[in-house]
Protein backbone atom coordinates (compact mmCIF):
# COMPACT_ATOMS: atom_id res chain seq x y z
CA UNK A 1 0.00 0.00 0.00
CA UNK A 2 1.27 3.44 -0.35
CA UNK A 3 2.12 5.93 2.57
CA UNK A 4 -0.45 7.04 4.43
CA UNK A 5 -2.21 9.69 2.98
CA UNK A 6 -2.90 13.39 4.80
CA UNK A 7 -4.15 16.67 3.73
CA UNK A 8 -0.66 18.07 3.44
CA UNK A 9 1.52 18.16 0.04
CA UNK A 10 5.09 16.32 0.55
CA UNK A 11 7.93 18.71 2.34
CA UNK A 12 10.64 17.10 0.57
CA UNK A 13 12.11 19.50 -2.03
CA UNK A 14 14.68 19.01 -4.76
CA UNK A 15 17.87 20.44 -3.29
CA UNK A 16 19.87 22.74 -6.01
CA UNK A 17 21.40 20.86 -9.01
CA UNK A 18 19.29 17.10 -8.18
CA UNK A 19 17.34 15.46 -10.76
CA UNK A 20 13.71 14.69 -10.31
CA UNK A 21 12.08 10.87 -9.51
CA UNK A 22 9.45 9.79 -11.87
CA UNK A 23 5.71 8.64 -12.84
CA UNK A 24 5.20 6.47 -15.31
CA UNK A 25 1.32 5.85 -16.38
CA UNK A 26 0.79 2.27 -16.78
CA UNK A 27 -2.71 1.35 -15.38
CA UNK A 28 -5.06 1.77 -18.53
CA UNK A 29 -6.77 -1.10 -19.96
CA UNK A 30 -5.75 -0.33 -23.69
CA UNK A 31 -8.97 -1.44 -25.16
CA UNK A 32 -8.20 -0.17 -28.55
CA UNK A 33 -4.77 -2.54 -28.78
CA UNK A 34 -7.47 -5.40 -28.02
CA UNK A 35 -7.03 -8.70 -28.62
CA UNK A 36 -3.58 -7.98 -27.77
CA UNK A 37 -3.93 -6.20 -24.38
CA UNK A 38 -6.72 -9.02 -23.82
CA UNK A 39 -4.00 -11.07 -21.78
CA UNK A 40 -1.14 -8.47 -21.67
CA UNK A 41 -0.78 -5.02 -20.22
CA UNK A 42 0.21 -2.57 -22.68
CA UNK A 43 3.49 -1.49 -21.28
CA UNK A 44 4.68 -4.81 -21.65
CA UNK A 45 3.86 -5.62 -25.47
CA UNK A 46 7.24 -5.60 -27.00
CA UNK A 47 8.86 -2.98 -29.36
CA UNK A 48 11.70 -3.47 -30.95
CA UNK A 49 12.85 -6.28 -28.65
CA UNK A 50 11.87 -5.07 -25.16
CA UNK A 51 8.72 -3.83 -23.11
CA UNK A 52 7.40 -0.70 -24.11
CA UNK A 53 8.15 0.47 -21.01
CA UNK A 54 12.19 -0.50 -20.66
CA UNK A 55 12.51 2.43 -23.52
CA UNK A 56 11.38 4.88 -20.67
CA UNK A 57 13.38 3.01 -17.97
CA UNK A 58 16.41 3.39 -19.91
CA UNK A 59 15.91 6.61 -20.71
CA UNK A 60 15.54 7.54 -17.02
CA UNK A 61 18.46 5.56 -16.03
CA UNK A 62 20.42 7.09 -18.32
CA UNK A 63 19.29 10.56 -17.67
CA UNK A 64 20.01 9.99 -13.48
CA UNK A 65 16.44 9.82 -12.57
CA UNK A 66 16.77 8.64 -8.78
CA UNK A 67 13.49 6.80 -8.83
CA UNK A 68 10.69 5.69 -10.55
CA UNK A 69 7.11 5.10 -9.65
CA UNK A 70 5.02 2.94 -11.42
CA UNK A 71 0.89 3.21 -11.17
CA UNK A 72 -0.94 0.03 -12.45
CA UNK A 73 -4.45 -1.67 -12.74
CA UNK A 74 -5.00 -3.65 -16.07
CA UNK A 75 -3.19 -7.24 -15.00
CA UNK A 76 -1.39 -5.00 -13.11
CA UNK A 77 0.60 -7.53 -11.21
CA UNK A 78 2.70 -8.68 -14.46
CA UNK A 79 4.43 -5.33 -14.28
CA UNK A 80 6.42 -5.65 -11.05
CA UNK A 81 6.65 -9.62 -11.86
CA UNK A 82 8.80 -8.68 -15.09
CA UNK A 83 10.54 -5.81 -13.44
CA UNK A 84 11.16 -6.06 -10.08
CA UNK A 85 12.21 -3.37 -7.96
CA UNK A 86 15.10 -2.22 -9.60
CA UNK A 87 15.68 -1.77 -13.03
CA UNK A 88 19.88 -2.19 -13.80
CA UNK A 89 21.21 -0.05 -17.00
CA UNK A 90 24.88 -0.58 -18.18
CA UNK A 91 26.24 2.89 -18.59
CA UNK A 92 29.01 3.51 -21.27
CA UNK A 93 31.46 4.05 -18.16
CA UNK A 94 31.33 0.42 -17.44
CA UNK A 95 29.26 1.34 -14.74
CA UNK A 96 25.87 -0.37 -13.57
CA UNK A 97 23.55 2.60 -12.56
CA UNK A 98 20.48 1.04 -10.46
CA UNK A 99 17.17 2.70 -10.85
CA UNK A 100 14.98 1.79 -7.74
CA UNK A 101 10.98 1.14 -8.77
CA UNK A 102 7.74 0.91 -6.77
CA UNK A 103 4.41 0.82 -7.52
CA UNK A 104 0.42 2.34 -6.93
CA UNK A 105 -1.92 -0.82 -7.79
CA UNK A 106 -5.29 1.01 -8.09
CA UNK A 107 -6.67 -2.42 -9.15
CA UNK A 108 -5.38 -3.59 -5.69
CA UNK A 109 -6.42 -0.60 -3.74
CA UNK A 110 -9.51 0.40 -5.58
CA UNK A 111 -10.67 -2.36 -8.35
CA UNK A 112 -9.18 -0.52 -10.98
CA UNK A 113 -7.79 2.56 -12.53
CA UNK A 114 -8.36 5.83 -11.46
CA UNK A 115 -7.69 7.76 -15.08
CA UNK A 116 -4.64 10.19 -14.78
CA UNK A 117 -4.97 12.92 -12.46
CA UNK A 118 -6.47 10.30 -10.06
CA UNK A 119 -3.35 7.91 -10.72
CA UNK A 120 -1.22 10.92 -10.04
CA UNK A 121 -2.86 11.90 -7.43
CA UNK A 122 -2.75 8.24 -5.29
CA UNK A 123 1.12 8.25 -6.43
CA UNK A 124 2.10 10.96 -5.04
CA UNK A 125 3.11 10.17 -1.70
CA UNK A 126 5.69 7.42 -2.87
CA UNK A 127 6.83 10.40 -4.90
CA UNK A 128 7.42 12.44 -2.02
CA UNK A 129 9.16 15.14 -4.35
CA UNK A 130 7.73 18.80 -5.05
CA UNK A 131 8.88 18.19 -8.04
CA UNK A 132 8.69 14.92 -10.59
CA UNK A 133 8.56 13.84 -14.30
CA UNK A 134 5.54 12.17 -16.04
CA UNK A 135 5.48 9.99 -18.98
CA UNK A 136 2.62 7.40 -20.31
CA UNK A 137 3.67 4.24 -20.58
CA UNK A 138 2.01 3.82 -24.16
CA UNK A 139 4.72 5.83 -25.78
CA UNK A 140 7.52 5.22 -27.70
CA UNK A 141 10.33 8.37 -27.08
CA UNK A 142 13.31 6.76 -26.69
CA UNK A 143 15.79 9.94 -27.10
CA UNK A 144 13.81 12.04 -25.11
CA UNK A 145 16.58 13.12 -22.53
CA UNK A 146 14.61 13.63 -19.23
CA UNK A 147 17.10 16.12 -18.46
CA UNK A 148 18.20 17.24 -15.21
CA UNK A 149 19.16 20.87 -16.62
CA UNK A 150 14.92 21.40 -17.39
CA UNK A 151 14.15 20.28 -13.79
CA UNK A 152 16.76 23.06 -12.76
CA UNK A 153 14.92 25.91 -15.21
CA UNK A 154 11.73 24.44 -13.81
CA UNK A 155 12.32 24.21 -10.26
CA UNK A 156 13.34 28.14 -10.99
CA UNK A 157 10.35 29.13 -12.04
CA UNK A 158 6.56 29.79 -10.26
CA UNK A 159 5.19 27.03 -13.50
CA UNK A 160 3.42 24.30 -12.44
CA UNK A 161 3.45 22.13 -15.15
CA UNK A 162 5.90 21.93 -18.43
CA UNK A 163 4.77 20.20 -21.17
CA UNK A 164 6.24 18.77 -24.49
CA UNK A 165 3.83 19.07 -27.63
CA UNK A 166 4.97 17.26 -30.37
CA UNK A 167 3.72 17.78 -34.24
CA UNK A 168 -0.03 16.37 -34.84
CA UNK A 169 0.74 12.91 -35.60
CA UNK A 170 -2.23 11.60 -38.82
CA UNK A 171 -4.73 9.93 -35.63
CA UNK A 172 -5.24 13.05 -33.69
CA UNK A 173 -4.84 16.20 -36.14
CA UNK A 174 -6.52 18.72 -34.15
CA UNK A 175 -4.08 18.54 -31.52
CA UNK A 176 -4.60 19.80 -27.73
CA UNK A 177 -3.02 22.90 -26.70
CA UNK A 178 -1.64 25.82 -28.63
CA UNK A 179 2.18 27.49 -27.59
CA UNK A 180 2.77 31.28 -26.77
CA UNK A 181 5.94 33.23 -28.14
CA UNK A 182 6.71 33.29 -24.14
CA UNK A 183 6.56 29.50 -23.87
CA UNK A 184 3.11 28.82 -22.58
CA UNK A 185 0.94 26.10 -23.44
CA UNK A 186 -2.66 27.69 -24.44
CA UNK A 187 -6.12 26.61 -24.53
CA UNK A 188 -7.37 27.84 -27.49
CA UNK A 189 -10.50 28.55 -27.89
CA UNK A 190 -12.63 26.88 -30.62
CA UNK A 191 -11.87 28.67 -33.77
CA UNK A 192 -8.70 30.53 -33.31
CA UNK A 193 -6.12 29.55 -36.02
CA UNK A 194 -3.23 29.28 -33.81
CA UNK A 195 -1.10 25.99 -34.50
CA UNK A 196 -2.00 23.43 -32.14
CA UNK A 197 -0.08 20.61 -30.51
CA UNK A 198 -0.18 17.16 -29.35
CA UNK A 199 0.22 16.96 -25.62
CA UNK A 200 2.97 14.12 -26.19
CA UNK A 201 2.44 12.93 -22.31
CA UNK A 202 5.66 13.49 -20.52
CA UNK A 203 5.59 16.53 -18.51
CA UNK A 204 7.71 18.50 -15.55
CA UNK A 205 5.11 19.05 -12.34
CA UNK A 206 4.43 20.65 -9.31
CA UNK A 207 2.73 18.40 -7.10
CA UNK A 208 1.16 21.88 -5.58
CA UNK A 209 -0.78 21.59 -8.95
CA UNK A 210 -2.88 18.34 -7.06
CA UNK A 211 -3.92 20.58 -4.35
CA UNK A 212 -5.95 23.73 -4.55
CA UNK A 213 -7.62 25.79 -6.32
CA UNK A 214 -6.28 23.29 -9.24
CA UNK A 215 -7.34 20.04 -8.11
CA UNK A 216 -9.36 19.11 -4.89
CA UNK A 217 -8.38 15.37 -5.08
CA UNK A 218 -7.44 14.55 -1.07
CA UNK A 219 -3.60 14.41 -0.51
CA UNK A 220 -2.53 10.69 -1.64
CA UNK A 221 -6.69 10.30 -3.02
CA UNK A 222 -7.42 7.94 -0.17
CA UNK A 223 -10.78 7.35 -1.51
CA UNK A 224 -9.91 6.28 -5.48
CA UNK A 225 -11.54 9.07 -7.12
CA UNK A 226 -11.18 8.83 -10.53
CA UNK A 227 -10.30 11.73 -12.85
CA UNK A 228 -9.11 13.06 -15.80
CA UNK A 229 -5.64 15.64 -15.95
CA UNK A 230 -6.86 17.75 -19.09
CA UNK A 231 -8.88 19.65 -16.53
CA UNK A 232 -6.65 20.55 -14.16
CA UNK A 233 -3.87 21.63 -17.05
CA UNK A 234 -6.67 23.80 -18.13
CA UNK A 235 -6.88 25.59 -15.21
CA UNK A 236 -3.49 25.98 -14.54
CA UNK A 237 -3.14 27.14 -18.12
CA UNK A 238 -5.55 29.71 -17.42
CA UNK A 239 -3.62 31.56 -15.22
CA UNK A 240 -0.22 31.30 -16.98
CA UNK A 241 0.99 28.81 -14.81
CA UNK A 242 1.94 26.45 -17.96
CA UNK A 243 4.72 26.43 -19.66
CA UNK A 244 5.45 24.53 -22.46
CA UNK A 245 8.06 23.89 -25.80
CA UNK A 246 7.77 21.73 -28.99
CA UNK A 247 9.89 18.35 -28.91
CA UNK A 248 10.56 17.00 -32.47
CA UNK A 249 12.35 13.56 -31.86
CA UNK A 250 10.61 10.26 -32.45
CA UNK A 251 7.81 10.17 -30.73
CA UNK A 252 4.70 7.56 -31.14
CA UNK A 253 1.39 6.75 -29.36
CA UNK A 254 1.53 3.07 -29.84
CA UNK A 255 -2.18 2.98 -29.16
CA UNK A 256 -3.41 0.27 -32.07
CA UNK A 257 -2.02 -2.97 -32.93
CA UNK A 258 -1.22 -1.05 -36.34
CA UNK A 259 1.08 1.43 -34.77
CA UNK A 260 2.58 -0.99 -32.86
CA UNK A 261 3.41 -3.46 -36.19
CA UNK A 262 4.73 -0.65 -38.13
CA UNK A 263 7.20 -0.03 -34.74
CA UNK A 264 8.28 -3.57 -35.96
CA UNK A 265 8.69 -4.20 -39.12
Amino acid sequence: MPPSASSTAPRTALPPGAQAPALLLAAGRGERMRPLTDHTPKPLLQVRGQPLLAWHLQALARAGVPRVVVNTAWLGGQIPQHFGSVFGLQRNTGNDFQLPISYSDEARDFGGALETAGGIARALPLLDSDIFWLAAGDVYVPQFPFDAAAVQAFRSGDALARLWLVPNPPQHPGGDFGLSDTGLARDLPEGDAAPRYTYSTVALLRSALFSAPWCDIPWGNPAGVRAPLAPILRRAMAAGRVQAELYTGQWVDVGTPERLHALNP
